[in-house]
């Protein structure tokens, strides 16, 4: 009975040793990835957090060096397959376009799918074999999707990126940077079924031959991790190392975190999470946006008043309202006609001299171009311009 006793009191002495490592642990590798960002060098080769609706960069870290991306190329590949008419219509996967290395959502020759399908198999177990098939069936060959998928990265404004596969598997041009991932991902969560997908643990879908149901289990543990976590994409291969793309959302602010080549990845997106959500919080500056008199030629009105549209919410630490800035930006004279709601220009939002962001000002009214003169008309004005 005492040897018993005595094994009880040593084997709960061990379970409370095994608890007080695992905190410390866990308390070490929190401190050593804020001592990283302190010193401005988290252990990634590039690293952003921005604010989704207005891309205010709060963090950054090598935000513009072209890097391969791996599977969160399929960011850009689920997007556009969402964006297509009848994402629920059933038809055959092409077996050429299935037939592919690496991550895989189980797709065999003969099977029946839909594009929504595909997209749950590219964002949720980041399918190869769904993000090509979703190419070919939409464009008719994967180099004409890839072709669909630049066109809308240059749409975008994403400047520093190229793709050369559909899925993201390693190709010499196959780049993008930190910035550009950013601003893709918080486009592509606009997209409500993008969003409840990507945001989704597990999926059950039917597909096959015959479809049947089955589950897909998303590879984005911060969603498991990080109660305000609402959706993410992984990546992985051995050029681009761990890349990892993800959105949180509290207190009516939603942010992008996104890492290249890290081996800490996890840690580094849940850190800045916890410390810019404390720092940041969303306000309205509309009342302090004021918009300004643009010059019109050839219209029946001089000028137009150029305004910001609706409420400006902004992410703003404590004390930087009061800092607030702006710069007007137009060209010198716009040519009539010109259409309500037309844009005129932007104004820059300056915060201690250093742009936060930048707010599109629009035509709060449209100017109709003068009429011409009939030729009596233009003589009777010459006549009249002689004796005057």
């Amino acid at each position: 009975m005492e040897s018993v006793c005595r094994f009880k009191r040593f084997l709960l002495l061990s379970i409370m040793i095994l608890f007080i490592i695992v905190g410390f642990s866990y308390e070490v590798s929190a401190a050593q990835v804020w001592g990283k960002y302190d010193s401005g060098n988290l252990s990634a080769k590039a690293c952003i957090l921005i604010e989704a609706e207005t891309g205010r960069i709060l963090y950054g870290q090598n935000i513009d060096e072209k890097l391969p991306m791996a599977s969160t190329t399929k960011i850009m590949s689920a997007m556009l397959t969402l964006e297509q008419p009848d994402i629920e219509s059933e038809f055959v996967v092409d077996s050429n376009a299935i037939n592919v290395e690496g991550s895989s959502m189980g797709l065999v020759e003969g099977d029946i799918v839909s594009l929504k399908d595909l997209a749950c198999g590219m964002l949720l177990p980041s399918g190869n074999d769904a993000a090509n098939a979703a190419g070919v069936k939409i464009a008719g060959s994967e180099s004409a999707f890839i072709d669909k998928m630049n066109r809308r990265a240059q749409e975008m404004g994403l400047k520093n990126t190229h793709y050369e596969t559909i899925s993201g598997l390693d190709s010499p041009e196959h780049y993008t940077t930190a910035a550009d991932l950013a601003l893709l991902m918080a486009e592509a969560m606009k997209n409500p079924v993008f969003a409840q997908i990507c945001g989704s643990e597990r999926f059950n879908l039917d597909f096959g031959n015959p479809p049947y149901s089955r589950w897909l289990k998303n590879t984005n543990k911060l969603l498991e991790r990080y109660e305000y976590c609402i959706g993410g994409k992984t990546g992985f291969t051995d050029n681009a190392g761990r890349c990892l793309v993800t959105v949180a959302e509290k207190n009516g602010m939603r942010l992008v975190c996104v890492t290249l080549n890290s081996g800490n990845d996890w840690e580094i997106h849940e850190t800045l999470y916890e410390k810019y959500f404390d720092l940041y919080s969303m306000e309205d500056v509309s009342e302090q946006i004021n918009g300004f008199e643009c010059n019109i030629t050839g219209g029946l009105e001089s000028s137009v008043y150029a305004q910001p549209v609706g409420k400006m919410k902004i992410p703003l630490k404590d004390g930087e309202k009061e800092l607030i800035t702006t710069k007007e930006y137009t060209q010198p004279f716009h040519y009539a006609p010109v259409e309500q709601g037309q844009r005129m220009g932007k104004i820059e939002i300056m915060i201690d001299n250093e742009t936060a962001i930048s707010v599109p000002v629009c035509a709060s009214k449209e100017v109709d171009k003068i009429p011409k003169k009939g030729f009596i008309q233009s003589i009777f004005d010459k006549i009249l311009n002689i004796f005057n």
